[in-house]
């Protein structure tokens, strides 16, 4: 098709597409319009101020010491698991997907709640690990443990749709010219999906760092970024939350930018 005629076709649609694009723009307005009144209200004195307090400083680094780590414990386990929901079928796959799922609809208070059933200081794992010295609530362990699990199905999500737009038939080249599949899965597997799998740690980093409801549950001492945030906005209300929510706002940009310019958002595809 010429272009003339794609220019053509797309004048003869634009009337179909005004009511379409006005309701979208609704939501666009919704979206944006939080973020407009927020950084209405910032001062760089005061966010600097903010920002170098020595609860805010904490708060930061106990946010960049534990989310890089839970954003690799969720790459490390996460994208063998996608890979092998994208290319076998087995028993239990459906509810191994829903496992999967799942932490991304549970509230994350409630999946803190029952991180808590599992690894609290009262149930056998809690007490044996609090018992070695490494208590498993209330540690940055626990922040760890609570990002992962709210965290971890964007990378498997979004590495599983890119595994599945890999063509199978280059991985069976591969195996037909001696290579086994560890070696395919690393020399080609891997580097064809790697757009979405980069989109994907990018997304399970970015969820880290904000995470707040499982955080609060598992380990509200030492605090994140979002818990001083709510601690911010009980003790001082809306304007005391600035700083450190302009520095996490920071961060998603920054996530954003890197998604789009590094990594691919696929289409899942279901096999």
């Amino acid at each position: 098709m010429s272009r003339s005629e794609s220019a053509r076709l797309r004048r003869m649609r634009a009337p179909e597409l005004l009511v379409p694009a006005a309701l979208g723009g609704l939501i666009l307005v919704y979206f944006a319009l939080p973020f407009v009144t927020f950084l209405s209200r910032t001062g760089t004195a005061t966010v600097v101020a903010g920002l170098s307090t020595p609860e805010a400083q904490v708060a930061i680094r106990n946010s960049l010491l534990t989310a890089p780590v839970s954003t690799a414990i969720a790459t490390i386990l996460g994208v063998p698991l996608a890979y092998v929901l994208a290319r076998t079928s087995f028993p239990g796959k459906r509810l191994v997907e829903a496992l999967v799922i799942l932490p991304l609809i549970v509230p994350p208070v409630v999946g803190g709640a029952m991180i808590i059933t599992a690894v609290g200081r009262f149930t056998p794992i809690g007490s044996a690990a609090t018992a070695a010295g490494i208590p498993l609530t209330d540690s940055l362990i626990g922040i760890v443990l609570a990002q992962t699990f709210v965290a971890a199905p964007f990378v498997i999500i979004t590495a599983r749709a890119g595994f599945g737009a890999v063509d199978e038939r280059l991985e069976q080249a591969s195996r037909s010219l001696g290579y086994g599949p560890l070696e395919t899965f690393w020399n080609v597997s891997l580097p064809l999906a790697r757009g979405a799998i980069l989109a994907g740690i990018s997304l399970t980093f970015a969820r880290a760092i904000g995470e707040f409801g499982a955080t609060m549950m598992v380990a509200y001492n030492p605090r994140t970024m979002p818990t001083r945030i709510w601690v911010d906005f009980i003790t001082g209300g809306i304007d005391a939350t600035v700083p450190l929510a302009l520095a996490l706002f920071a961060i998603t940009l920054v996530v954003l930018a890197a998604v789009q310019r590094f990594g691919r958002v696929p289409t899942v595809i279901d096999r």
